[in-house]
């Protein structure tokens, strides 16, 4: 594989794993027709490779919406749990750097940035428990206000007791059950 581009055999893997989840989970995208997105899919290479890294890292993207605006197909993150292959992250590039003991490996927005992908807003997090419910067990990093962020803390999410809990972290801090969720527009 060369840099942000997939072999033909990577191609078809990954299109057979998005359909075949694309059709096991109607809820998500109820109305859209598989054969509109697989057409977008096949003629946008870097977005289908931002997919490959999304499935690669266990986040299991599916289509959960439908951006009139843009005419774009919105894929997220499914994976019952925060993505395995992006835990014990902090949060951005700075916190990563502040840290003088026991630093991960990288930080969510590093990640995400190297996918080509988003970190998830508080918006977009709820709207994803309204299909269904997500981290009962992990929690998952959300795009945090520069405000907050300028002051050292960072957001995150999770689902317990029926709701969604928005909390407050040190950005540099990092847990095993912690990770992200990404969006892609495609």
């Amino acid at each position: 594989m060369t840099e942000k581009a997939l072999s033909s055999e990577q191609m078809e893997i990954l299109i057979s794993q998005l359909e075949e989840r694309f059709y096991k989970n109607m809820h998500r995208h109820e109305g859209m027709d598989w054969n509109a997105i697989q057409a977008k899919l096949t003629n946008n290479m870097e977005k289908l490779w931002s997919l490959y890294e999304m499935e690669r890292t266990a986040g299991e993207p599916d289509v959960i919406g439908y951006d009139n605006g843009t005419s774009a197909y919105i894929f997220c993150d499914c994976s019952k749990e925060s993505p395995k292959g992006r835990r014990s992250v902090c949060y951005d590039h700075a916190a990563l750097e502040s840290r003088k003991k026991h630093k991960p490996a990288t930080s969510a927005i590093d990640m995400a940035n190297a996918m080509d992908i988003d970190i998830l807003t508080e918006e977009q997090y709820r709207y994803l428990q309204i299909l269904e419910s997500f981290d009962t067990k992990t929690s998952s990093w959300i795009k945090t206000p520069s405000a907050i962020r300028g002051l050292g803390g960072a957001l995150f999410c999770d689902y317990r007791f029926e709701q969604v809990f928005v909390y407050h972290n040190g950005a540099e801090s990092y847990y095993a059950s912690r990770g992200f969720r990404g969006v892609l527009y495609v």
